[in-house]
């Protein structure tokens, strides 16, 4: 490689008419298969300096035209990240690494490296004319080269030719030294087919390949090594011996070999022509063991690769530059003298163009001169839309229909449209998807939102300015004639239950989905029990009037506190059992509405939800008939009228609620438990406590004691 590209730029600087006028040099750096040497070994050529400083140029003034190489892909990565940030174009000659084509990420490289796509096509065509449809695979893989085998498989399927085994081997070779060579052999020897394709690195695939011959001695499979695994550029002794009956697949160089140019140039690497050549020293040193006139180089040498040195003399010499000179001529590498001649082309084309610039319009007008024709039966399907090929119509005469619902084209002439994940919806134009749009009633959600804020705030207000009209007047007569710890507790929990109408409101999670209904259940039967109590108490207390009457130990607050207590207990048991159970989640509904995300609480247990509810039902109910039984008690112990009024209220508001809830989904569900909990409670305030509240403030003279004993006759 280092050959070609000196005799690359010597061929192109005795060209006159290439780059006239202008010479190029060279910087030469061995990254020695190192990212980390390699990227100092750019960041060097950048700063001008022996020490790299980035940013900053520090050497005589020069010009960079750009780079060549590197071998392999995890160098030239490195690499061409750099580059790419200042610009630089850089050409490859040996990286395959697929992901180095995005040309949004590296839109300064390019590389003169044959894909796996090319190779795999020959060499399924060389299977076909040969009559080899049954053979193995081995691939010796690198980062960069991982699908290669796959690649090769699905190109030999498109032939016919079926794949006995495929073995993959590791990039670390002393994994597979240290096992892995002896499960491998027991594969092959088991096989049936003679044919083995090798693909991988070169220099890996040497170690891999003497190994297997070896364990296969007395068995006979033929070779056929990839164009990435081609060992013919290597200069290893027994390269014949080991390879021997195999085939070797080579690009075709782009110029001819062994031409007088090329052998004279090798021919001038002799060391009497430049005695001072420490780049030919070295490679005598490497390959031919030969010591140099540098003491301490021998000895890293010896010590580095434990060899014997000795001092070559004349006949050793021209030996050893023979067998350099025939390696050479072998182990031409093509992708190298590409690189250089391209790179050479376009700065020759972009010294031409700043040359002959011309205006604007002569510009444009040479644009549309050399306007490529279109020629197509119909118009391309756009991102979007997918191809569909009408019957009868040759492949290339389609029809053009728009993706379907969730589904996205990125591409122009699709087959098929892509489905969106759960969580993703399609954009208008249906060529990306998008995040789905999240539904649910937030505190700021419109007009929805703030009514219903407002109201509960205005019913909490009413209920906190009632309760404390009470407590003001809590010695009055009307407001001790009617049980007044039964009316606190009442308009505690009726404020408790619009406060739970905050619990509705905002991003379901967990605990707000277990705390709603729960919430407002415990608190709202704690307030139809104090009916339930007051209505029970009415009752005795009409009883307990008449002489002798046994009903008189039972009036006081015992009874009252315990029919309260007895019927929230209930309520409370019930909510704990179906919070042990199943309790309320948060749940994503991604079916209902399409494009939407409706986030949700589902109620986990459906009889733990209507149990709830149906307790809270058959609490009123029984409030209702008593209330209902005794409306026509005298009117200084009597709010049974207003108990019926307001259980009939709360059971027609919660029946109705029932069917609503089950057929409207997201938000709305939400809407309509909200407005079932403000009327109910509102309605309990208004028909409770609003009369009381009338005579308190606007009728004192009523709440007198003569008054509600007067009205008794």
């Amino acid at each position: 490689q280092l050959v070609e590209f000196r005799l690359a730029i010597e061929e192109i600087n005795k060209n006159p008419s290439l780059l006239p006028n202008v010479t190029l040099g060279y910087h030469i750096f061995n990254s020695c298969g190192n990212e980390i040497k390699a990227a100092m070994s750019i960041l060097r050529i950048l700063s001008g300096t022996k020490e790299p400083v980035p940013n900053f140029f520090c050497g005589r003034k020069r010009k960079i035209a750009g780079f060549i190489g590197d071998l392999t892909s995890e160098t030239t990565m490195i690499s061409a990240q750099i580059l790419s940030l200042f610009g630089f174009s850089q050409i490859s000659f040996g990286a395959s690494d697929p992901s180095l084509s995005d040309r949004v990420a590296f839109p300064y490289f390019f590389r003169t490296k044959q894909s796996f796509h090319g190779s795999a096509l020959a060499m399924s065509k060389l299977m076909k004319h040969f009559g080899w449809t049954w053979v193995g695979i081995i691939g010796v893989n690198d980062s960069d080269m991982d699908d290669e085998p796959q690649v090769l498989t699905d190109y030999l399927s498109r032939d016919g030719i079926c794949v006995e085994f495929t073995i993959k081997m590791s990039r670390y070779l002393d994994e597979f030294l240290d096992g892995g060579i002896d499960r491998i052999g027991k594969i092959i020897k088991k096989s049936t087919t003679n044919i083995i394709i090798v693909c991988g690195k070169a220099y890996k695939v040497i170690v891999v390949v003497v190994y297997l011959r070896r364990m296969l001695m007395p068995i006979n499979k033929t070779f056929v090594f990839s164009p990435s695994a081609s060992v013919i550029y290597n200069n290893v002794d027994f390269i014949t011996t080991v390879f021997d009956g195999s085939f070797i697949f080579e690009p075709y160089p782009v110029y001819p070999r062994e031409t007088h140019e090329i052998i004279d140039f090798i021919n001038r690497t002799h060391p009497s022509k430049d005695p001072n050549d420490k780049l030919f020293e070295n490679i005598m040193l490497t390959v031919c063991q030969c010591l140099s006139k540098d003491k301490i180089k021998n000895k890293v040498y010896k010590d580095l690769y434990n060899a014997h040195y000795v001092e070559c003399n004349s006949k050793r010499t021209i030996k050893c530059v023979s067998y350099i000179t025939s390696s050479l001529l072998a182990a031409l590498s093509p992708n190298v003298h590409l690189a250089v001649n391209i790179m050479s082309q376009a700065i020759h084309e972009m010294h031409t163009s700043l040359r002959e610039q011309s205006p604007e319009r002569d510009r444009e007008a040479h644009r549309y001169q050399y306007q490529i024709p279109r020629s197509q039966c119909t118009d391309s399907c756009q991102p979007g839309y997918r191809k569909a090929v009408n019957p009868g119509a040759q492949s290339c005469c389609y029809g053009c229909l728009p993706c379907s619902e969730g589904e996205i084209s990125n591409r122009t002439d699709s087959e098929n449209c892509i489905r969106c994940p759960d969580l993703e919806w399609p954009n208008d134009k249906r060529n990306q998807c998008i995040a789905k749009m999240v539904e649910f009633l937030s505190f700021t959600d419109g007009a929805i939102s703030a009514s219903l804020l407002s109201t509960t705030v205005l019913f909490f207000l009413i209920t906190l300015l009632i309760l404390g009209i009470f407590i003001s007047y809590r010695d009055s007569p009307i407001v001790r004639a009617n049980n007044r710890s039964l009316s606190f507790l009442l308009l505690v929990s009726i404020k408790l239950s619009f406060l739970s109408v905050f619990l509705f409101l905002g991003r379901p999670v967990d605990i707000t989905c277990m705390l709603r209904i729960i919430t407002f259940g415990i608190t709202f039967s704690i307030a139809v029990s104090s009916l339930l109590a007051k209505t029970i108490m009415v009752c005795v207390a009409f009883k307990a009037t008449k002489p002798g009457s046994s009903w008189r130990k039972w009036l006081g607050v015992k009874l009252s506190n315990s029919v309260v207590l007895f019927c929230s207990s209930i309520q409370i048991i019930i909510c704990m059992t179906w919070l042990a159970i199943s309790p309320p989640f948060q749940e994503l509904d991604i079916h209902t509405s399409p494009g939407t995300i409706i986030i949700q609480c589902n109620e986990g247990s459906a009889i733990g939800f209507y149990s709830v509810i149906g307790y809270m039902g058959l609490l009123a109910a029984v409030s209702f008939v008593l209330a209902f039984l005794a409306r026509s008690l005298p009117d200084s112990f009597n709010e049974a009228k207003y108990i019926t009024f307001s259980m009939l209220l709360f059971c027609s508001v919660w029946i109705t609620m029932i069917p609503a809830y089950l057929s409207t989904k997201g938000k709305n569900t939400v809407c309509v438990e909200i407005f079932a909990i403000l009327t109910s409670s509102a309605g309990l305030l208004a028909c409770i406590f609003l009369p009381k509240c009338y005579i308190i403030m606007f009728r004192p003279e009523m709440n007198q004691k003569s008054c509600l004993l007067g009205s008794k006759t």
